[in-house]
C-alpha cells in the first residue's frame, strides 16, 4: 500500500498523542483494556480447559490400558487367553491380559448393591494398569491371592465395608440351564471374596460400583471357561501408540474393536472440548462487544481531528490515504490491546501453573487436585487472535468510511 508508512506514522502519533478532549483519552484508554481484558480472558479460560483435559489424561495412565481389544460382535472373546499370547508376540507390546467383566450382586452383612465384577490376572493387571497407585488402604492388587478382591470407593462406602478381611457374597444370573421358580436361589451361581483393599480413582465408571478379583472367579461366576470380554495391552516404553494400534487393528481384522487409551475416554474428552469452544466462543461474543468502543473511539477521534484532516486534504493527501489513517488506527488499537491481552493471559496462566495460586472450592481431603489445572497450548493463543484479526479488519474498514466520508467530497480520492 503505497503511502502506508506516513499513514502508519500518523496513526501512530494520533494514538499515543494527548487528544484534545479528555474524554477521547479515557475511551482510548478502554477501548484497548477491554480488547486487553477480553482476550486475556480467552486465554486463560483456554488454558483452565487445557488443564482439566491434561489431568483427565494423567488419570487415565493409572487405570487404562494402552489398548484394549473387544469383540465387534457378541459379548465374549473365545479363547481369550491364547488371543492375548498371540499379541503379545507383537514386538510393539510389552503385555497382554484376557479381562472377564460382568455384572453381579454383592452382599455384605445386610446390605447389598449391584456391581461390576472385573476379572484379572492381579500380577500382570498391576503392570498394565497403575492400579496399586490408587489404593486407599490394604494388599496391593498385584499380589492378590485367588479369593481376594479390591472394591472401588463407591462399593466400600455403600456396604459399609472398610477393613481388610471382610467377607463378601457374590451373585451372578446363571447363563446356561433353565431358570426354576419355584427356587430361584438355584438361578444363581454364588462365590464368597475376601475385601482385601479398597481404591480410588476418581473417574465416576471405575469408583461407582467395581470390584476387582482374580479372573479364574470372574469366569466360574459367569460361567466362562477360556472366553474373555476385552483384551487389555501394554506397550513398550517409546512404542507408537497410534501406529500400534492401526497394527494390531488389521492383524485382528474386523471381527474386534481396538481403541487406543484416548478412544477408549472418547467420550469425556469430546464432552471437555465441547465445554473449551462453547466457552470460546461466549467470550468471542464479549470481545465483539469491546470491539464497539474501538469504533466509537475512533469516530470521537475522527471528530476531535476533523481539522487535521482537511488540513492533510488540502496539502494532497488523498481520501483514500486519509481513510488509511485510521484504518491503521483502528488495527493499532486491536491489537496493542489483544497483545496485552495475550501476555497478560500467558503470565496468569504461568503463574497459576508454577504456584497454583487460585484453589477449587471444597474440601481439601476430598479433592484430587487442589487448584485450578492449567496448560497453555500456543496452537490456543493462535486461534484467539483469529477472532481479534477479524475484529481488527472490521473496526478498520468501519473506521476508513466514517473518515473518508468526514472530508468535503471535492478532495481527490
Amino acid at each position: 500500500m503505497r503511502g502506508a508508512p506516513l499513514a502508519l506514522g500518523i496513526a501512530w502519533r494520533y494514538l499515543c498523542a494527548p487528544k484534545t478532549h479528555g474524554a477521547v483519552n479515557a475511551i482510548s484508554i478502554i477501548s484497548v483494556v477491554g480488547v486487553a481484558v477480553a482476550t486475556a480472558a480467552i486465554v486463560i479460560v483456554l488454558s483452565v480447559f487445557n488443564g482439566f483435559r491434561h489431568h483427565l489424561n494423567a488419570r487415565l495412565d493409572t487405570l487404562t490400558a494402552d489398548v484394549t481389544v473387544t469383540p465387534a460382535y457378541g459379548k465374549t472373546i473365545s479363547s481369550g487367553d491364547s488371543l492375548a499370547t498371540m499379541l503379545k508376540g507383537i514386538p510393539e507390546i510389552d503385555e497382554a491380559m484376557a479381562e472377564v467383566t460382568d455384572n453381579a450382586l454383592v452382599i455384605a452383612g445386610t446390605k447389598e448393591m449391584p456391581v461390576t465384577l472385573k476379572g484379572v490376572t492381579p500380577e500382570v493387571f498391576g503392570r498394565i494398569t497403575g492400579i496399586d497407585s490408587l489404593l486407599l488402604d490394604g494388599t496391593p492388587v498385584s499380589g492378590y491371592s485367588l479369593k481376594e478382591s479390591s472394591l472401588s470407593v463407591g462399593v466400600a462406602q455403600r456396604l459399609g465395608v472398610y477393613n481388610p478381611g471382610e467377607q463378601l457374597f457374590v451373585f451372578a444370573p446363571k447363563r446356561k440351564g433353565r431358570v426354576n421358580m419355584a427356587n430361584p436361589a438355584a438361578s444363581f451361581v454364588t462365590d464368597s471374596l475376601e475385601a482385601s483393599s479398597v481404591f480410588r480413582s476418581m473417574q465416576t465408571e471405575f469408583d461407582e460400583n467395581t470390584v476387582i478379583c482374580d479372573i479364574s472367579v470372574a469366569r466360574e461366576m459367569f460361567q466362562y471357561e477360556d472366553e474373555a470380554t476385552s483384551i487389555l495391552l501394554k506397550l513398550v516404553p517409546g512404542a507408537d501408540i497410534g501406529a500400534t494400534t492401526e497394527k494390531i487393528r488389521k492383524i485382528l481384522g474386523e471381527e474386534f474393536v481396538v481403541k487406543d487409551r484416548m478412544e477408549q475416554q472418547e467420550i469425556n474428552f469430546r464432552m471437555v472440548a465441547i465445554e473449551k469452544w462453547l466457552t470460546f466462543t461466549l467470550l468471542t461474543f464479549i470481545l465483539v462487544i469491546a470491539s464497539f468502543n474501538i469504533i466509537s473511539t475512533l469516530c470521537m477521534l475522527i471528530l476531535d481531528k476533523g481539522g487535521n484532516l482537511h488540513t492533510l486534504s488540502y496539502i494532497g493527501m488523498s481520501r483514500n490515504r486519509v481513510g488509511s489513517i485510521f484504518w491503521w488506527e483502528s488495527l493499532l488499537v486491536t491489537f496493542s490491546g489483544a497483545l496485552c491481552g495475550v501476555i497478560i493471559g500467558v503470565g496468569v496462566s504461568l503463574l497459576q501453573e508454577k504456584f497454583s495460586l487460585i484453589k477449587l472450592a471444597g474440601d481439601p481431603s476430598s479433592l484430587v487436585i487442589q487448584a485450578y489445572p492449567v496448560k497453555v497450548e500456543w496452537l490456543d493463543i493462535g486461534v484467539t487472535m483469529i477472532p481479534v484479526l477479524v475484529i481488527g479488519l472490521l473496526t478498520a474498514w468501519i473506521s476508513r468510511v466514517f473518515a473518508i466520508g468526514r472530508l468535503s467530497p471535492f478532495v481527490a480520492k
